[in-house]
């Protein structure tokens, strides 16, 4: 079953309240729901891990700029999608957030269109994002529920070693590794290698290998 996410939103970061406003407005009329912040810390403050959409921020605020939410938002692991505002003065630091991982920055004064635009890719990329990240989390889950054992087969098995090698360097029968391998496998809900290479892949970024 595919995991379930909630509804996309847009989040809007600037200190500016007309601009706030003005965002807000225009999305609203596309039935878009907007939530508004003053700051990059008021943002944080009330952030919550299962918010998924599109997040707009302006690359330069007193007390935390865009770029530093952005950092912030990285290590968090946040799957929202983020769109930057620039000023004519501000685009070299837009590009720095493009580069490092935002979807786009839209330079002041913007079109309703050209910010409809943005918004609309962000939030379904936003939603693959996080269901993406959902998916990963589940096979780190069932990662963790392998024994020691299990997961020395795994590794193992990804590396392409045929069940009468493991058995030799863990010294172990083959019909244990039999075993291990069928409850390896069973645990992480898959049947095939290219599968099992997949969530080797996931869990050998997302943690270390025994």
């Amino acid at each position: 079953m595919k995991p379930q996410h909630p509804a996309p939103q847009v989040f809007v970061v600037d200190d500016e309240p007309d601009i706030r406003a003005a965002i807000r407005l225009l999305l609203k009329t596309v039935g878009l729901n907007v939530i508004t912040f003053e700051s990059a810390i008021d943002f944080l403050q009330k952030y919550q891990p299962d918010w998924t959409g599109c997040l707009i921020a302006d690359v330069r605020m007193p007390g935390m700029s865009g770029l530093e939410l952005q950092a912030k938002l990285q290590e968090m692991k946040s799957p929202l999608t983020l769109l930057i505002i620039s000023g004519h003065g501000e685009v070299e630091m837009a590009v720095k957030a493009v580069k490092a991982g935002a979807m786009d920055f839209i330079q002041k004064p913007f079109s309703d269109q050209r910010l409809l635009d943005c918004v609309q890719e962000a939030l379904q990329h936003g939603v693959e994002t996080y269901l993406r990240y959902q998916e990963e989390a589940e096979i780190i889950h069932r990662y963790e529920q392998l024994t020691s054992r299990e997961k020395e087969v795994m590794w193992l098995v990804a590396e392409g070693k045929a069940n009468k090698n493991i058995a030799t360097e863990l010294n172990i029968s083959v019909r244990t590794v039999e075993i291990h391998r069928a409850r390896m496998m069973e645990k992480l809900m898959i049947d095939t290698f290219p599968t099992l290479l997949r969530t080797v892949t996931i869990v050998e970024k997302t943690i270390k290998p025994l």
